[in-house]
């Protein structure tokens, strides 16, 4: 029986964005849900880093590009934030892709746009 990644970190941000969801509902631009994290995961003690330039790697060398996550929690989970009807196969990729080039090995998509409930994925590397 395989174990869950970073269960235990996992658990206490998808605790946090419940949190949001039920405080402020569904339908608020990106950038509100992230200012409201920001609060709650200050509050929760979540160490976390927002708007966290990643340096991206193509075949062991640095690119100068750089992916601007939503949040980098615990120094390994990267949490994408989306406010959209439901999530895609684009928003799947768009994880996926950034999980790969940065070398992390958990992405937490988490959709505020989803109504009655917040909708959320674990993207495993």
């Amino acid at each position: 029986m395989s174990q869950i990644v970073l269960k235990d970190e996992s658990f206490q941000i998808m605790g946090a964005c419940f949190e949001v969801y039920n405080e402020m509902g569904y339908g608020f631009l990106e950038a509100v849900y992230q200012e409201c994290l920001c609060l709650e995961f200050t509050e929760r003690k979540i160490p976390f880093v927002p708007q966290a330039p990643l340096d991206l790697i193509y075949k062991q060398k640095p690119l100068s590009q750089k992916y601007i996550s939503d949040f980098i929690c615990y120094d390994s989970i990267i949490v994408e934030l989306k406010s959209v009807r439901e999530i895609s196969n684009a928003h799947r990729a768009q994880i996926y892709n950034y999980l790969r080039a940065t070398e992390y090995k958990l992405g937490l998509l988490m959709n505020f746009g989803s109504h009655p409930k917040l909708e959320y994925e674990r993207i495993v590397l």
